[in-house]
């Protein structure tokens, strides 16, 4: 465990988060769609991910009130991007599924954005890039505790 007292841990702490956050930004740039909020377009990736899931659970997931929730699904079944169907069971609730065309923005998305990568991916030398691809486990576990 990092022990932030200590100057190495702490100073390796602080270049991990500065990194990822202006990766992340960069990232955010290589979006398809640019009318669709971050929140919005993490709601599609869980989506993708979990399957269809209730707004209540969406909310959860994405840590977000319900009533924030419900408003967000709410746009993107204006924009086409979700659809609303009965629970198989409990018809006091609704379950959320993503269509084609989230599925397909999606896709283009990650498409866009592994492009981007990979071409900043090509500055680095090889031992870099091996270094890069052992660290990709240890970042998706990190993303999702």
């Amino acid at each position: 465990m990092p022990d932030l007292s200590h100057g190495d841990d702490a100073a390796a702490v602080n270049a991990l988060r500065s990194a990822v956050m202006r990766l992340s930004r960069r990232l955010r740039h290589q979006r398809v769609d640019e009318s669709l909020s971050p929140t919005e377009m993490s709601v599609l990736g869980t989506l993708a991910r979990c399957g269809q899931a209730t707004p209540g659970e969406l909310a959860r997931k994405e840590h977000v009130q319900p009533p924030s929730m419900t408003r967000i699904v709410a746009l993107l079944e204006g924009k086409g991007l979700v659809r609303l169907e009965p629970h198989p069971d409990d018809r006091r609730q609704k379950v959320v599924t993503q269509t084609e065309q989230a599925e397909a923005m999606l896709a283009e998305s990650r498409r866009r954005r592994n492009v981007f990568l990979a071409t900043l991916a090509e500055e680095l030398d090889e031992d870099e890039w091996a270094k890069l691809r052992a660290a990709a486990p240890v970042l998706e576990k990190l993303a999702h505790i």
